[in-house]
């Protein structure tokens, strides 16, 4: 799990050094904040659009499918937290099984959720086709 933290911090100073570069050559002089100012903007406003999108197709199927993906992205926050917590107060080994645990706990719970919402549609059509049979005859 360290490992792969440092990878991901790896890849962000990367790009981080390469933008203030490519910013100082143009002339265009920004301290860590601006520079933040404007990446996370920008890249807020990207997943933004995209999920704006998505979720205005998934919205004329099922607010289920949202409310799904909101919670799984709002899960994957909260163990990362949980998980890098441990290693900075070293009250737990920071480890990426027990993120995969965890996200797993809610993907086994959530198809409980769904196959008891599919059995509730399925005796909910079942029985009433069965009182439009008895009121046509």
């Amino acid at each position: 799990m360290a490992g792969v933290i440092k990878f991901l911090m790896n890849v962000v100073n990367n790009l981080h050094d390469f933008l203030q570069k490519i910013f100082n050559k143009m002339g265009v002089g920004l301290n860590d904040k601006q520079l933040h100012f404007i990446i996370i903007g920008l890249l807020g406003i990207c997943i933004f659009a995209i999920t704006q999108l998505a979720f205005k197709k998934l919205s004329k199927y099922s607010i289920t499918a949202i409310s799904f993906i909101y919670t799984f992205t709002v899960l994957v926050v909260i163990v990362f937290a949980i998980e890098i917590g441990q290693k900075i107060t070293k009250r737990g080994n920071m480890e990426f099984e027990d993120i995969v645990a965890g996200l797993m706990g809610f993907l086994y719970l959530f198809i409980i959720y769904l196959i008891i919402k599919i059995g509730k549609y399925l005796w909910n059509e079942f029985f009433s086709r069965k009182k439009s049979r008895k009121t046509r005859k």
